[in-house]
């Protein structure tokens, strides 16, 4: 299906010279002078290598249309995961490198959303957001006033991120599987 290029968003898959690329980032830059233009992140399915394209806004590309199904998350064998269809119970093992970076948020029966093309995975979304355990801290700076003082921590599965002063060792906090960016101290 044809869609302007100022229409891509992050998640869609696109067909472009032959390849089929999943959309990561997008932004629409509108120089000074001329007109405006989106730069697009992608990554091929095949390869897995990424690239940065840019088409005027007024382009079309091709949008091939996904199907979405949930699965559990079961566990990582190599560089795949293993998938369950909580209907079926069928298996399904879907490379890793699908999911990218955030697959360091993956949690053990977690329920996760596959998009298909032609039946080849094409996509993996995690929820929003994952509880995670602070495993290393920096001590508070006494006499640091600025209100927007956030000092780095390490969680329990490897990530650094960016936790206000009042987050210590051993607390349990919520983050954004998207960017791994601090939500929240978590509840109960």
């Amino acid at each position: 299906m044809k869609q302007q290029a100022n229409l891509i968003r992050a998640g869609q898959v696109i067909e472009h010279e032959g390849n089929r690329w999943t959309v990561l980032k997008q932004q629409i830059i509108t120089p000074g002078k001329g007109g405006a233009f989106i730069q697009v992140e992608m990554r091929n399915m095949k390869t897995g290598n990424k690239t940065n394209e840019r088409w005027r806004t007024a382009d079309t590309v091709e949008r091939l249309m996904t199907d979405t199904k949930d699965y559990t998350y079961s566990y990582t064998d190599g560089d795949n995961l293993v998938l369950m269809d909580p209907e079926t119970f069928e298996q399904a093992m879907i490379p890793s490198v699908i999911l990218g970076d955030q697959v360091a948020f993956l949690q053990d029966n977690m329920e996760v959303e596959v998009d298909t093309v032609e039946g080849d995975p094409v996509g993996i979304h995690l929820p929003a957001t994952v509880i995670l355990t602070v495993e290393e801290a920096d001590p508070v700076v006494k006499g640091q006033t600025a209100a927007s003082s956030y000092k780095p921590a390490k969680l329990s599965n490897g990530v650094k991120t960016l936790v206000p002063p009042f987050i210590e060792t051993g607390e349990r906090i919520v983050v954004k599987t998207e960017d791994g960016s601090y939500v929240e101290r978590a509840k109960g």
